[in-house]
């Protein structure tokens, strides 16, 4: 059956996070694909050399199968006489051969009992027989090692949502009585109240038999494998495995059961999986569900991957794969370069030191609204860990010093003599002094339509929410007292360029994320706004030619080198190949 469709998206600190999250769970899934194929190849038990240890499966390639399916509300099943639950039967399905004919299709409407809509369970009972012959154990001509089956449950069950906590900090607004109340409810029953499991129904019942012919040892059965492998207990050998595919399977496309349904769709199929694709989707699963103990994974974020199998272009998809592999290798380059900067560098002249405050302080407020809010430890980590760098590289740009005069000892920042005496931090100031007049009107709108129109859970969460949306939205804005004091300069040497390169090759994958990937409009023109900064670096490159009298990147300028000594000599051409790579 075609795999269903997909749903909408989230806001744009969720987006970001989800962009980047679908970069490491892409890479994450290859790393691991590779680890099963050679833990699989390496570390397989070995076959004894006595056949007669070994089990076998006790149907034949090519035999002709009959399948019935009922649907019961038990979960076991004995009713085989009951034709009213009984819904599908299928004659001559030839067993592990790849083909039209052993593919079969089924779409139905199910009429929900009342037991169903009030939290009731539904299970489907599936069997299989050599033709001729039938699965019921009570038929005189009933032959045990013949027929097979197994059950799965058709309806499952979630947790109610948890009601939203947020609310108008101003006051209720019309039409908002019925959710504040149902926060109140809802917080009541997590104080102390039994948590309220809601049934949902599954459209979609994808029956797979395994393609499987292996000869296994009894006591050395891939654990994998183990909790699907029906063994017949008089032979020892096992039935053709039973497979209910769920991978595809989005949790979006259940369907809630209540009082109000009165019919449910169901649409059934039964066909033939290989033994390396099943065992890839249990690895996958199986890795998913890992992650997610570790906290390294959300709920529904395995969903968000699959969509993007689902929905994307293969073709896109690989380039999509490489270049998130390529996406962390240039991280990893463009934050070694830029700690190398920033720990070799010796003079603020021609550099920001607001912009560095700055982004720090953006950094500290993306960090504490991650807090805030249900959030994976690995993404707060790597926030966290962006903040302690953002600090560190504010005592490379200015002078931190701690100030024991009062009470509490406080910190106290003061430009470097670099920075102060030339004419940077006069164009840093006036660059930064109309920027801010922008920003602070952009971030007041920003947040009184906030406070006006939204929810929040707390003062708290409306201020960090507001200030997240504002570097979000209006973050480049800081990028852009750098440009002024490039332009009032007529100069970029004094740049780090390599980190720069790493960064907009970067900024290149993101644009490619924008594309593949479900975000909010206003998120994706956030990815394209950045371009814009850099092809003015660029531009700004290109017509201010390399002045040797600058201080380059490693704090050493063409003052250092005027000396005619040998020393001199091979320090004017080291640093000419320093600028040349820049």
């Amino acid at each position: 059956m075609p795999p269903p469709a997909a749903g909408g998206g989230g806001d744009g600190g969720e987006a970001q996070q989800q962009r980047q999250q679908t970069g490491f769970g892409i890479s994450g899934i290859i790393r691991m694909v590779v680890f099963w194929y050679f833990v699989s190849k390496f570390f397989s038990p070995k076959k004894p050399t006595d056949p007669s240890v070994l089990m076998s499966n006790l149907f034949h390639k090519g035999e002709s199968l009959d399948m019935w399916l009922y649907l019961s509300e038990h979960e076991r099943f004995y009713d085989f006489a009951n034709d009213g639950m009984l819904v599908w039967h299928e004659t001559n399905i030839p067993y592990a051969v790849w083909g039209p004919q052993s593919t079969r299709t089924l779409s139905l409407k199910h009429q929900p009992s009342e037991a169903l809509k009030k939290n009731g369970s539904l299970y489907a009972h599936v069997f299989f027989a050599r033709s001729g012959y039938l699965p019921d154990p009570k038929d005189p001509e009933y032959q045990p090692l013949a027929a097979f089956g197994r059950t799965h449950p058709v309806v499952t069950y979630f947790p109610k949502s948890k009601a939203d906590k947020q609310r108008h900090l101003l006051g209720t607004r019309e039409g908002s009585d019925k959710g504040e109340n149902i926060s109140e409810a809802t917080e009541e029953d997590n104080n102390g109240g039994p948590v309220e499991w809601l049934p949902y129904w599954k459209p979609n019942v994808t029956i797979n038999l395994v393609d499987d012919f292996t000869r296994y040892p009894h006591n050395s059965v891939p654990p994998n494998i183990v909790p699907y492998l029906n063994v017949e207990p008089r032979s020892g050998n096992y039935y053709p495995t039973i497979f209910f595919n769920e991978f595809w399977l989005l949790k979006d496309k259940l369907i809630a059961i209540n009082e109000t349904v009165g019919e449910l769709s169901l649409n059934l199929e039964v066909g033939l999986i290989s033994m390396t694709k099943w065992q890839l989707f249990l690895q996958i699963d199986q890795s998913f569900q890992m992650h997610r103990s570790y906290g390294s994974m959300l709920d529904g974020e395995a969903d968000e991957l699959k969509r993007v199998f689902l929905e994307g272009n293969p073709y896109l998809l690989v380039i999509t794969t490489v270049v998130s592999l390529l996406h962390s290798v240039f991280n990893f380059l463009a934050f070694k370069n830029d700690i190398q900067f920033w720990n070799k560098n010796k003079s603020m002249e021609g550099l920001s030191a607001k912009s560095v405050v700055v982004s720090f302080i953006s950094q500290l407020i993306v960090f504490l609204y991650l807090l805030d809010n249900d959030t994976s430890w690995m993404i707060i980590a790597s926030s966290g860990v962006g903040c302690c760098i953002e600090f560190w590289k504010i005592g490379k740009a200015m002078i931190i010093e701690i100030d024991w005069s009062g009470r509490m000892p406080m910190l106290r920042f003061r430009d470097r003599e670099t920075y102060a005496r030339n004419k940077t931090k006069e164009y840093d100031d006036l660059a930064m002094k109309y920027l801010s007049y922008v920003l602070f009107f952009l971030v007041a709108c920003s947040s009184v339509y906030s406070l006006m129109y939204e929810r929040h859970k707390s003062w708290y969460s409306w201020i960090l929410s507001s200030l997240t949306s504002c570097v979000f939205m209006f973050g480049f804005i800081m990028m852009c007292p750098q440009l002024f004091i490039n332009y009032k300069m007529k100069s970029v040497a004094h740049l780090p360029w390599r980190q720069m390169t790493y960064k907009f090759l970067n900024t290149i994958i993101d644009d490619l994320f924008a594309f593949v990937i479900k975000m909010p409009t206003l998120h994706r023109l956030s990815v394209f706004r950045d371009d814009i900064i850099f092809l003015i670096y660029l531009y700004q490159r290109w017509i201010y030619p390399v002045d040797k009298s600058r201080v380059n990147e490693f704090g050493f300028g063409g003052e250092d080198y005027q000396s005619g000594d040998s020393h001199g000599v091979v320090a004017t051409s080291s640093i000419e190949g320093d600028k040349k790579t820049n």
